[in-house]
């Protein structure tokens, strides 16, 4: 998941690429996560904070890499969201150590 430069907000489509994901499923996850909703303009267009990105990224977690369905994922993030956001984000502290103990056996070699 690349992130491009830090920004107020990102669209869809750098969302999409953050993510790996494409921007269909966004969109889908937009009607069936009932605590998701990136805001919009005028014409549609949506436009997402860091927070809304980080949001997808927990949601995308527990979908994709925990294997939830939307309506366990919906429940979670309704009744339990502290205990598995702060189990996320102890996984995420670690793949992070992971890539730096990585990059410098690499470096080392």
């Amino acid at each position: 998941m690349k992130e491009p430069r830090e920004r107020l907000y990102y669209k869809m489509g750098d969302v999409a690429r953050i993510l790996g994901v494409n921007s269909s499923l966004i969109r889908f996850w937009e009607k069936e996560i009932h605590s998701f909703r990136p805001k919009k303009n005028m014409s549609g267009t949506r436009f997402f904070t860091k927070e809304d990105i980080d949001r997808l990224k927990y949601i995308y977690h527990l979908a994709k890499t925990e294997g939830h369905t939307l309506e366990a994922v919906n429940r979670i993030l309704k009744h339990k969201e502290n205990q598995v956001q702060t189990k996320y984000n102890a996984i995420r502290s670690l793949e992070k150590v992971k890539e730096l103990l990585v990059a410098l056996r690499n470096e080392i070699a």
